[in-house]
């Protein structure tokens, strides 16, 4: 990168953040943090754990992480943190559709744990999934923030920041279900599912290292919400200044609000 191009890093708090020029190189570096961290996490005997976000936000970091060679997968465990109730896999917006082709069959995990939202069953099936997470103790997160604050599926009307559930079913919200047809999922916001199975918030910041790719001018407001207003679920993803090692990577359009000169280098 030419030195005019370095990222500037600042930091909110315990929260860190890194502004790239564009969306290529802020999705490459949340990609070189990812490999680095599944590097130093391979062990012999070791299962690493992984929870993978979906969405816009994810597609230039994925590309680069499942490009990126030497890496571990044979003794990574993975897991999605949301997706829609009632949709197909084979809908072109469902996130089991989307993980399959961006990530499970670009690299050879040692196993990958699906949300199915179509199951008869969703207590049930929640409470399986969440025991095997639980078993595998993901040690890394590679998350986004939703234009409206929310960490996975958690809307600011179903956040929890003390939720004994680790998976629940949730109630879309209109700028939820909006931001799914501006990203291209759906045709329009009748077609977007009004409920999903999501991990819910303390599940997520249970992992020890979260990474966040937040790129593009659509999330400029909710990442200056993000580090400028009080901890709460009016926006959930303030919540991440709490956490001890979280690390959110923007590219120049998605940073466009943040005074940077007043953040602490």
């Amino acid at each position: 990168m030419p030195p005019n191009q370095e990222p500037k890093r600042a930091s909110i708090g315990r929260l860190k953040l890194e502004i790239h020029p564009d969306k290529a190189a802020a999705g490459a570096a949340a990609a070189g943090a990812a490999a680095e961290e599944l590097v130093h996490l391979d062990r012999p005997g070791n299962e690493i754990g992984v929870i993978f976000a979906t969405g816009a936000s994810q597609l230039a970091m994925l590309d680069a992480l499942t490009s990126t060679p030497g890496l571990p997968w044979s003794r990574v465990t993975g897991f999605h943190m949301d997706e829609y109730i009632g949709l197909d896999a084979s809908h072109p917006a469902s996130f089991r559709r989307y993980l399959r082709e961006k990530l499970t069959q670009r690299v050879a995990m040692k196993r990958f744990y699906e949300i199915d939202g179509n199951m008869e069953d969703l207590d049930r099936f929640a409470a399986d999934y969440i025991r095997a997470l639980d078993q595998a103790a993901p040690a890394l997160c590679l998350l986004g923030i939703g234009e409206n604050g929310h960490l996975a599926f958690n809307d600011p009307a179903e956040a929890d920041f003390n939720d004994p559930e680790a998976m629940k079913v949730v109630t879309l919200d209109e700028a939820c279900r909006r931001q799914q047809v501006a990203e291209g999922w759906f045709a329009g916001v009748e077609e977007v599912p009004r409920q999903a199975l999501t991990l819910t918030i303390p599940a997520l910041l249970r992992v020890p290292r979260l990474i966040l790719s937040v790129p593009g001018a659509r999330k400029a407001a909710v990442v200056r919400r993000t580090i400028s207003e009080p901890v709460s679920t009016a926006c959930p993803a303030t919540i991440l200044r709490t956490h001890p090692d979280a690390t959110i990577y923007l590219d120049r359009e998605s940073a466009a609000e943040l005074d940077t000169a007043s953040l602490a280098g």
